[in-house]
């Protein structure tokens, strides 16, 4: 690889990373010699480049589309431009787009050149005195270029501008802003560059001043009642994820009809790729059915009209609601807005907000390069549960967490809800840290607590808008026979294992049902995770097998009660996971516990007790997650199965 494409990758890389600079996967960058450009291709991102994401082409071949001249139709002239770029590449087998930017970057004279949507530059370009104010701060350090539309004219406009530059000067510009758009700085080494855009943002930190601190803001528990409703809206074409931001630029900015208008038209091109052209906004004055009512007639008018399903609805007194097909993709939702509200906020430093006008909008909304854009952002479907949210109790190790890992893999978005907030975060985290589009979040609960319980049930509608599949996996396990089991031990294994059940689903249930309410069709979903035990007695285990009966019980009459709804409830019932800590854990495991209790009789070791469990089992071993999520995932495909009681027990325990 040659040193000045590491160079590349590096400068790419370290402006990539910072949101101050490029979200959402924008900007690009490029290097050229004497013969060929090397330049970002669609759909990478610079904060992860590597070599195999910059398109090669021949330089001969982009001076003929400068010199060629095209349909006067504007989408023909697009394709046209679209498909001489694609002729020009030196490796067209690798498939890669180049940038629709790629003959502007030729065009600049220097061999580097990192183009990028800076927040800091566009609050000067979005303001109303942008070309006043980029006079008096840099004077003939850049060029000035006054919006036009992406593509080929842009291209046109700054070649004029450049030469103008060339001859009023008597050099070459290394700075270009672009209204309403961003800004391109070059030079012949990367060390320049740097050099550069640290000088332009501390002019522009100068001229910005103090503005007010982000504060995070509560979310009004009303949302719990509102934004499944609201997701069920956006669905009819696909399962939506949502998530509720409050925080203080949003509460200036949703504060008055007047306040949201300065951030309800878009600023930059990347504003209408991702967020939409435009937003619903509504207001909620105390009343949440009124407030659906209203929702439901805005985004009504709202489809039929753009005809796409809006990604942003800003309520007053509630915050800001992201609606997009996957969790990764409400993340760059969430950045947009924040550097949209963040533009604003500076532009009121450069004569006030002056966002892209209509014919510019729709120009972006129609452009071919723009959608294609936005169908990479979007990613195909990547499993069985795909865009589905769950829930899993004791879900940070053990079953649960084979449950959520497989879940995960399988596309959900997934709450891992556990009291072991460091093991939980931790997970959620080496998750997370995949190449899925969906999402994993940790949440303290305490199964057993009504309070912790709705809390749970809050926070995952916040952070991904609703719920269709809770898993109650979490519960406990002390041995013993009745000599042994003191009172408060079995009054709290009956808490765990057996009531924790119906708080959990007294609040999931309510949230499914609204989604129902809302979309009739919607099936929904309550698996508690039980045990073989509670399909056959168990000595000297009585306090455990007792929880696991009743839950089977409770799974019953939950059953009869919700199908109305759609929603399914019913019980998986594993046998031994011998590999797990329940039974393995060398102090507290089931193993050392039934050892100790004498429950195998002429067990000396935890071998011995080990053996005597597996020689049960007729398919000669424990239990696995993936056995549990063959199970669980029958439960959630079929919709005509309610009340029943899986046995998963390689048939220790067999139905009559």
């Amino acid at each position: 690889m040659k040193p000045e494409i590491q160079e590349l990758i590096e400068i790419s890389q370290f402006y990539g990373k910072q949101k101050d600079f490029v979200i959402a996967g924008g900007g690009n960058t490029s290097y050229k010699d004497e013969n060929h450009i090397y330049i970002k291709a669609s759909g990478h991102s610079l904060a992860t480049i590597g070599k195999d994401g910059f398109a090669q082409l021949d330089r001969k071949g982009l001076q003929l589309i400068a010199a060629k001249t095209y349909s006067e139709d504007v989408m023909e002239r697009e394709n046209q431009i679209k498909n001489d770029l694609l002729n020009s590449r030196v490796h067209p087998e690798k498939g890669q787009r180049p940038s629709v930017e790629t003959s502007l970057h030729d065009l600049i004279a220097f061999r580097f050149v990192v183009h990028t949507h800076s927040t800091k530059v566009n609050g000067l370009m979005c303001g109303k005195d942008a070309e006043k104010c980029t006079a008096e701060l840099f004077g003939d350090e850049v060029v000035y270029v006054p919006y036009v539309d992406p593509g080929y004219i842009l291209y046109k406009e700054v070649e004029t501008r450049i030469n103008a530059y060339r001859s009023r000067v008597g050099a070459e510009p290394q700075i270009i802003l672009l209204q309403n758009h961003g800004i391109f700085v070059a030079a012949d080494n990367t060390a320049e560059i740097h050099e550069l855009y640290t000088k332009i943002i501390a002019k522009l930190d100068a001229a910005i001043g103090e503005i007010a601190p982000l504060v995070k803001l509560p979310v009004d528990p009303v949302a719990a009642k509102i934004v499944p409703a609201i997701r069920m809206m956006l669905s009819s074409s696909g399962l939506k994820t949502l998530k509720v931001i409050n925080n203080s630029y949003y509460g200036r900015f949703l504060s008055s009809e007047t306040e949201f208008q300065k951030i309800a038209l878009p600023f930059i091109p990347d504003g209408i790729v991702y967020c939409n052209s435009s937003f619903v906004y509504a207001e909620y004055a105390g009343d949440a059915n009124a407030l659906l009512n209203d929702l439901s007639e805005k985004i009504k008018t709202y489809t039929e009209t753009q005809p796409k399903t809006p990604k942003i609805i800003c309520i007053k007194g509630i915050g800001c609601i992201l609606a997009n097909d996957n969790a990764q993709a409400v993340a760059t939702l969430e950045d947009v807005m924040m550097d949209t509200c963040l533009v604003s906020l500076y532009s009121e430093k450069f004569g006030g907000q002056s966002p892209m006008t209509l014919e510019q909008v729709q120009f972006i909304d129609t452009w071919e390069v723009e959608q294609y854009r936005s169908a990479i952002a979007m990613g195909a479907p990547t499993g069985r549960v795909d865009r589905k949210i769950a829930v899993v109790t004791g879900g940070a190790q053990g079953f649960g967490a084979g449950i959520v890992d497989n879940l995960m893999a399988n596309g959900a978005n997934v709450v891992i809800a556990d009291l072991n907030e460091e093991l939980g975060v931790k997970f959620a985290e080496s998750l997370n840290g995949g190449k899925g589009k969906n999402k994993a979040y940790f949440v303290k609960a305490d199964v057993s607590n009504p309070t912790s319980v709705e809390n749970l049930i809050s926070q995952t509608v916040c952070e991904f808008g609703g719920l269709d599949i809770f898993i109650s996996n979490a519960g406990i396990l002390r041995a013993g026979g009745l000599e042994e089991m003191t009172p408060e031990t079995f009054e709290l294994m009956t808490k765990v294992n057996y009531s924790a059940y119906f708080l959990c689903a007294k609040y999931a249930s309510a949230v499914m049902k609204l989604q129902n309410k809302f979309k009739p069709d919607h099936f929904t979903d309550i698996i508690q995770i039980n045990s073989k035990s509670g399909l056959k007695g168990s000595n000297k285990n009585f306090a455990y097998a007792g929880g696991k009966f009743g839950g089977i019980g409770l799974t019953q009459s939950f059953a009869m009660e919700l199908m109305p709804a759609k929603i399914k409830v019913n019980s998986v019932c594993p046998g031994n996971f011998y590999d797990g800590p329940l039974w393995a854990d060398p102090e507290k495991g089931l193993f050392v516990q039934y050892l100790n209790a004498g429950k195998v009789p002429g067990a000396k070791t935890i071998d011995d007790v080990k053996r005597f469990y597996v020689a049960q089992v007729p398919a000669g071993r424990g239990c696995t997650p993936l056995d549990v999520m063959r199970a669980v995932y029958y439960i959630i495909e079929q919709e005509y199965e309610t009340g029943q009681a899986v046995p998963v027990t390689g048939g220790q325990n067999m139905l009559n």
